[in-house]
């Protein structure tokens, strides 16, 4: 016992006057996969526990996260305390390493801080659907450095997290996936306005994905050039894009079935056009003295 005690204390190598022991190097490699598995399996069973209770995605996604950078800790350090190796060594190299980072490395410490910010405050959060620079899509994940969001194409966008605090992003899913839609449609001069109102409600409240409360409303908006304009608003549960362009098509399937079996016109741009006949005649006259004065000729 005594030989293989003296054995594992035995010096290797020596860096920086620490001494590296034959157990030190020994143990280290087991320390870290043993380490590493035992992560994997807490993270796991972390993750399940919180499904099951329904916590949501990006409370899973911050859970994970967290424990992943303790678990890293506790290793680092434990593997040091195995090698003899104080931590007050690294003061010198870490400093080094932060001033390098601060000249060379800022908008990657900027996009880190971002994230762990989205993840804090949740003003985004995993599963919402955002509207970043003219493109709509669902959030799939926030990592470290950016926030994958796939489009309503299916085209995935890496976005970079400090962008999602520093512009202005749309968030249709923040509080809740209520959102107010509309549909605009103009009947020609001389329908009756008032069952023209009638058809256009019926229309709207005949829609399964329309809700009933709020009410939807219907708008004699103006005399136009052309038509007599009316506006219905709704409100909805939208989830992605797709439902709104979906649903407000149904309604304007639904207005035009309506329309056609009660002989409502839906206008058209028309132009009257004013021929002045003196304007005509002087032409006329024009083109005959010409005809004569090239006979004389």
């Amino acid at each position: 016992m005594d030989d293989i005690t003296n054995t594992l204390n035995q010096v290797v190598f020596t860096l920086y006057e620490q001494p590296f022991t034959v157990g030190g190097l020994l143990f280290t490699p087991i320390l870290l996969f043993v380490g590493i598995v035992l992560t994997k399996w807490l993270v796991n069973k972390l993750v399940t526990r919180l499904i099951a209770n329904g916590a949501n995605a990006d409370i899973v996604h911050l859970v994970k996260r967290i424990t992943y950078i303790l678990a890293i800790v506790v290793i680092t350090i434990t593997t040091l305390d195995i090698l003899n190796v104080p931590i007050t060594a690294f003061a010198f190299l870490s400093g080094a390493i932060a001033i390098g980072v601060g000249f060379g490395a800022q908008n990657i410490i900027n996009n880190f801080i971002s994230g762990w910010i989205l993840m804090w405050e949740r003003p985004i959060r995993i599963g919402d659907f955002l509207e970043v620079e003219n493109a709509r899509g669902r959030v799939e994940s926030i990592n470290t450095r950016s926030t994958r969001i796939r489009r309503i194409d299916g085209v995935h966008m890496l976005i970079p997290n400090s962008k999602l605090l520093e512009n202005t992003v749309v968030n249709w899913t923040l509080i809740d996936t209520l959102t107010r839609t509309m549909v605009k449609v103009g009947v020609a001069y001389g329908s009756p306005a008032k069952k023209v109102k009638e058809l256009i409600h019926q229309a709207v409240t005949e829609q399964g994905d329309i809700l009933n409360d709020p009410a939807p409303v219907v708008l004699f908006e103006d005399f136009g050039d052309s038509a007599l304009l009316f506006e219905t608003y709704f409100w909805i549960n939208a989830t992605v894009d797709r439902d709104l362009r979906v649903i407000r098509s149904n309604v304007r399937f639904a207005i035009d079935e309506l329309f056609a079996d009660h002989g409502i016109i839906i206008a058209f741009p028309q132009r009257d056009i004013h021929v002045d006949g003196k304007l005509q005649l002087v032409s006329q006259d024009d083109s005959k003295q010409h005809k004569e004065v090239t006979k004389w000729k």
